[in-house]
């Protein structure tokens, strides 16, 4: 009894861990007799509003109209049927140029392809029979495609064979060159079709039953699976679709819609189109393996990077911001503004002492001692651009990314600087060669501190939360599918450096651990019936560790002090690989990739100056250089501007018998100057007012 429950439960688990495929799933079919004898094969325009048919008996070419896109079911009706049997009488295939400007048929009459041009895109009436052009073949051919910019063509030869051209001029057959070739097994049938997947890493062969002895069993669909997109070099066998129908078939031709959703055949036994629906994209035998998709996985590893990514870029801009305090700790104007606001209210001009710059006075000098409750404004804009390298199972990436970083901090009686930061940043990513892409824009708040531990070591520390919001374009080729997904980050950093100082000379080493937790939510794909993915929730750990040194010098020039500075740090990245789980949405297959993102090393290079005038300006900017030991890179470039008014020039806003005042005062050998300006808030009537002062005292 014991053995008989035990595997009783192994049969159920087993059950429900099989992952069961879908076969195709008859819809309906066409009849196409009286318009097209025995036809060979089906094709459609680009939006599937208008279909064509190629048949050998009576040598034609007709186009129909569907009232539905790619559906046989809707309102078909009949625009042209060309005959085209003065110039090939057999045809077996059809193939628009990426236009629809020019129409190719592969016919068996002069075994080779004939080609006309369209006066109107995909529109065959527009064609004059006798204006071919012929490029012989050879062989037996029976069908024909090319890959999706026209530069290389296909031909399934009858007896079991698939040649690949390369074509000097897109979907000019006259222009290949030597074929190489795949043995296709032809067992007891004959091949009559030839179809790829939009993105190349499907092919589809069509085994027909042989003439005189129609057998159900040997109309079969072959597919394979390419490593490489159109590249036949590198194709297995997947396996063998067997068409089922009450009656005997002899099918030919090959076709999918748009998204590969929908399959289509001809049976020139009795002269219809046949219809089907799909599991998924191209599934026949099998769906198309994202995991298998460079670009699909390229598209996973950048989120996941990217959102690693982000914890540092948040943290540079503040990390910076403190150094910069380091070097210029000696400067009494360390912020980028100088306004003061005066209000008769005495509540209002209490509130208004909270907002005043640090180091700023209230009186009409810059020259007073620091004020330690008031607070300095700060902001840093960031430029950078990078790429990571292709792999052998992920496709290349390459990275724009542009932030504004604005912040506010002050210093408290004991020597301690604490403020906060808001970011806001824009990553524009592009994937692969087809299209693919992502937009990831990210709004981070940081809360920071720095305090000394002793004369010259510090310790900065920070915590910071992300929101992130991230458009994904998904593009196979031909069909491209989106999506919308939303991330939330948490992430804290702290920073150790002491500074050895030899006259102007400042060297400080340092050590940095950045610590992250980010959660991307789940998502749809839409756009692309059969491609859609649905993606489950991501969690990525994040733990970046660096050891580094910053040296500066202080030069004394003309009008003010110039303070280059280079830094050299070393990053490991020792983050837990992080998993995806997603699925198709049209059945539920599903996929997992692993190990994202695991262990990494990057040397960062930085090199910058500090620019402080005797006018008022300061500026800051460095370029820096992250180069990953791995594949990648990125290019950084900062910069950061800050100006501090002359100590003769004052500016003064205020509110008073509900008026607002804003005055402009400088002096001038002595004498001061005053524009004014005033406006009236309450009044139902305008009311503007000028003013121009000038006074001396003597």
């Amino acid at each position: 009894m014991n053995i008989i429950r035990s595997t009783f439960i192994i049969f159920i688990s087993v059950f429900m861990n099989l992952n069961v495929y879908a076969a195709p799933t008859f819809v309906d079919d066409f009849d196409v007799s009286g318009v097209t004898g025995t036809p060979t094969t089906v094709i459609f325009n680009p939006t599937g509003t208008k279909m064509y048919i190629t048949g050998i008996t009576g040598g034609r070419l007709a186009q129909y109209s569907l009232s539905t896109a790619f559906d046989i079911t809707s309102t078909i009706t009949l625009d042209v049927n060309q005959n085209i049997s003065s110039r090939e009488d057999r045809a077996q295939d059809a193939k628009f140029n990426s236009d629809g400007t020019i129409v190719l048929v592969l016919g068996t009459s002069g075994d080779g392809i004939d080609s006309w041009s369209l006066s109107t895109p995909y529109d065959i009436n527009t064609m004059t029979v006798s204006d071919n052009t012929f490029e012989p073949l050879g062989g037996n051919p029976r069908g024909f495609d090319f890959n999706n910019d026209g530069t290389k063509m296909f031909v399934l030869q009858g007896a079991g064979r698939v040649d690949e051209y390369s074509l000097s001029t897109p979907y000019d057959p006259s222009t290949k060159g030597s074929a190489k070739s795949l043995t296709v097994p032809a067992g007891d049938s004959f091949h009559q079709g030839l179809k790829f997947s939009s993105d190349g890493k499907k092919m589809f062969a069509v085994r027909g039953a042989l003439a005189g002895t129609p057998d159900n069993s040997q109309n079969n669909i072959l597919e394979y699976n390419l490593t490489k997109a159109f590249d036949i070099s590198t194709a297995t066998l997947n396996g063998t679709y067997t068409t089922s129908h009450s009656e005997n078939e002899f099918i030919a031709g090959i076709t999918f819609n748009k998204t590969g959703s929908k399959m289509y055949h001809v049976n020139f036994n009795v002269d219809e189109v046949r219809q089907y629906t799909l599991p998924c994209s191209y599934g026949i035998i099998s769906c198309i393996n994202p995991t298998s998709d460079e670009d699909d996985v390229a598209s996973v590893e950048v989120q996941t990077e990217s959102a690693k990514q982000l914890i540092q870029h948040t943290t540079y801009p503040v990390l910076n911001r403190m150094e910069w305090l380091r070097r210029n700790k000696n400067s009494n104007n360390l912020t980028n503004q100088n306004i003061k606001f005066q209000f008769s209210n005495e509540i209002l001009a209490s509130l208004s002492n909270l907002i005043i710059p640090t180091y700023l006075s209230s009186d009409n000098t810059s020259l007073a001692e620091p004020q330690f409750a008031n607070w300095s404004y700060w902001s840093e804009g960031t430029i950078s651009v990078g790429k990571v390298g292709d792999s052998t199972t992920s496709s290349a990436k390459n990275i724009n990314t542009s932030a504004i970083t604005i912040g506010a901090d002050r210093k408290n009686d004991k020597n301690r600087m604490y403020g906060f930061a808001f970011r806001f940043g824009s990553d524009d990513i592009d994937v692969g060669n087809l299209g693919s892409a992502l937009d990831m824009n990210a709004f981070s708040l940081t809360v920071y501190e720095t305090r000394p531990r002793g004369e010259n070591m510090f310790m900065d520390s920070l915590i910071g939360i992300s929101a992130i919001s991230t458009g994904l374009l998904n593009n196979s080729g031909s069909n491209a599918s989106d999506g919308e997904r939303k991330g939330k980050q948490i992430f804290t950093s702290i920073k150790f450096r002491e500074t050895f100082t030899k006259e102007k000379l400042n060297i400080t080493p340092n050590v940095k651990v950045d610590l992250g937790f980010t959660s991307l939510s789940d998502y749809t794909e839409t756009g692309a019936d059969g491609l859609n993915l649905k993606f489950n929730r991501q969690n990525i750990g994040t733990i970046i560790t660096s050891v580094g040194t910053v040296i500066d010098n202080t030069i004394d020039i003309k009008n003010g002090i110039i303070k280059p500075n280079i830094q050299l740090e070393y990053n490991a990245d020792i983050s837990p690989s992080s998993k995806q789980k997603f699925e198709y949405a049209s059945n539920g297959t599903s996929y997992i990739l692993e190990n994202i993102n695991s262990s990494t090393h990057n040397f960062k290079s930085k090199l910058g100056f500090d620019y402080i005038t005797n006018s008022g300006w300061d500026i800051t900017s460095s370029y820096q250089r992250t180069q990953s030991k791995e594949n990648g890179y990125s290019d950084a470039l900062y910069f950061g501007a800050n100006y501090i008014s002359r100590r003769n020039t004052e500016y003064a806003m205020s509110l008073d018998n509900n008026k607002a005042f804003l005055d402009y005062k400088r002096n001038i050998n002595g004498f001061n100057i005053t524009f004014g300006s005033n406006y009236s808030l309450m009044s139902k009537i305008p009311d503007y007012g000028a003013t121009i002062e000038v006074s001396s005292t003597f």
